[in-house]
């Protein structure tokens, strides 16, 4: 009898009954490769004291090894850097993961078709704004002389404040535009979710004498919760690498207490300050946090729910 094939070549079989759907997920295993993987080697700069000249491999290793991460646990900017990012993280998780799923709960209710696609139209529209463009009308909006805050303001005979210049004003105003923008477009893959539902849910339902609100309840709810779930993950996987162009953009002096977060003091100390070993260290802590709390909400998102990403 002919030997048993190994699992290699099992493996060379499959792949060449399937060439061509291996051949379609090529360029992207190409990009991911090049712009994803290759530069990582980038990371042993923050093991280094790394000087142009001599590049990242000629450059001497720093000495003790974590010397930068020693350098920034112990900096003034290390406590307000990491609680500023972790405040807008979280506040912008919490206050905004719900609303897609409402708007989508709320959309699949509608039976007005007309006024259903006009709804979705005007919900997407602000997710095509750049992140400049949208720091710009904030800043027209909320401008205390000529913006819309202070024309309402003077209507009233007061005086509008400078929201924009606030620190205690800038994580509501960050997380709260963020919402505005994106809500109607990240609440289309729950919409696609409930699109999946197999219509004899809701005619058993019917025959039951459900409402449309226990329909709501007790089958588009539970029917969007593995897609909620690994959505979750996800973000909680990226708490730490909150947008750095809205951020910086929205920084000023007066509200630079609350706004430095981790990414802009990278790129301050990288991109301004040419301090690229330490930034590369601050960035490498950033990535660690994250990729420990993506790996910590999935166990206890398997555990909870039996949805996870591995």
């Amino acid at each position: 009898m002919s030997a048993k094939p190994d699992a290699f070549e099992r493996k060379l079989r499959m792949i060449g009954r399937n060439w061509g759907l291996y051949l379609l997920i090529l360029p992207s295993v190409i990009l991911l490769i090049l712009f994803a993987y290759k530069p990582m080697y980038g990371i042993i700069m923050a093991f280094k004291d790394y000087r142009n000249a001599l590049g990242i491999m000629g450059s001497p290793w720093a000495e003790p090894w974590y010397k930068h991460f020693e350098r920034f646990f112990s900096s003034f900017q290390f406590v307000n850097t990491l609680r500023n990012t972790l405040v807008l993280s979280f506040y912008g998780l919490l206050a905004g993961f719900p609303f897609p799923i409402l708007i989508a709960l709320g959309l699949n209710q509608m039976r007005a078709k007309k006024f259903k696609r006009t709804f979705q139209t005007i919900s997407y529209l602000p997710h095509f704004i750049s992140t400049v463009v949208m720091v710009g009308l904030l800043s027209i909006w909320l401008s205390p002389g000529s913006g819309l805050i202070g024309n309402i303001y003077r209507l009233f005979g007061a005086q509008a404040p400078n929201l924009m210049g606030s620190a205690g004003a800038f994580p509501h105003l960050y997380v709260w535009s963020d919402i505005w923008q994106h809500v109607g477009w990240n609440s289309i893959i729950y919409l696609a979710a409930l699109a999946g539902v197999d219509p004899s849910l809701y005619e058993a339902a019917t025959v039951d004498g459900a409402s449309r609100f226990q329909k709501l309840i007790y089958i588009d709810l539970p029917m969007l919760m593995p897609t909620a779930a690994i959505l979750l993950i996800l973000s909680a996987g990226n708490i730490m690498n909150i947008g750095f162009e809205k951020a910086y953009l929205m920084q000023t002096p007066l509200n630079s207490f609350t706004s430095a977060i981790i990414p802009t003091y990278v790129y301050e100390l990288g991109i301004r300050n040419a301090q690229y070993s330490y930034s590369a260290a601050v960035n490498l802590f950033n990535t660690v946090i994250n990729l420990i709390l993506l790996v910590t909400v999935n166990q206890v998102t398997r555990k909870t729910s039996g949805n996870s990403l591995w």
